[in-house]
């Protein structure tokens, strides 16, 4: 089982001693650094990779809403916190579990382990076209790969688009691409991701799957030519 990098970071410093010990008490999981605010998690963070950061809220000059909005790409966060009236935007930017002030190992543990959770499917290989665990309001939903028909961006959040269902995920194009099997998906524009088997028909510039019409950009036009087994 891989080790999770972690950094502490909480202004009060008894729950950033009460959060190291637990995570000495963890196996595989590892404490890189406290930080007594976000500024301080943020500069080590543009030096450092981890995979998670078990984060206060209510911090001095930059909170931990403020550090997980300036991060284009954040580790998993699992927020510790005494106020409840934050939970419905954290869940809002993807954490994986919000936990509240007081708190014993159990519930730490719990918190844990939905981020390991996360991280062996994010680090799956993709040759038997995984499937996609995504967080849908506060809960973790499996769509199967093999259902996906298509994925378009939509602001700062994508549409996953199944036979039945669209999910509105908080992701990006980039981070949605990585997770995907690139034999069986391939992106078509900026905005746009297909299933490859999915195409019903195509011409120069669209393509149309159940009857959705997506454009075809001028820098995937040939990438897309190639792949498809044309005759």
């Amino acid at each position: 089982m891989a080790v999770l990098k972690s950094i502490i970071v909480d202004d009060e410093e008894l729950s950033r001693n009460i959060i190291q010990n637990f995570v000495d008490k963890t196996d595989n999981l590892e404490s890189l650094a406290q930080c007594e605010d976000g500024i301080q998690a943020s500069n080590f963070l543009a030096k450092k990779e981890v995979d998670v950061i078990f984060l206060d809220i209510e911090m001095p000059e930059m909170s931990g809403m403020d550090l997980i909005k300036s991060l284009s790409k954040p580790p998993m966060v699992i927020l510790i916190t005494s106020k409840k009236e934050h939970a419905i935007e954290a869940f809002e930017y993807n954490v994986v579990d919000y936990v509240l002030k007081p708190f014993d190992y159990a519930r730490f543990s719990k918190a844990v382990n939905k981020a390991r959770e996360i991280y062996k499917q994010s680090n799956d290989t993709h040759d038997d076209d995984a499937d996609i665990y995504v967080r849908v309001d506060s809960r973790l939903v499996k769509i199967k790969a093999s259902e996906v028909y298509w994925i378009e961006a939509l602001g700062d959040y994508i549409v996953i688009n199944t036979e039945d269902s669209k999910y509105i995920v908080h992701n990006t194009m980039k981070g949605i691409e990585s997770k995907l099997s690139p034999d069986k998906f391939l992106r078509v524009h900026r905005s746009y991701i297909v299933r490859l088997e999915r195409i019903e028909t195509l011409d120069e510039s669209v393509i149309v799957i159940k009857q959705k019409i997506i454009p075809i950009g001028g820098t995937y036009k040939s990438r897309l030519m190639n792949r498809l087994n044309m005759v």
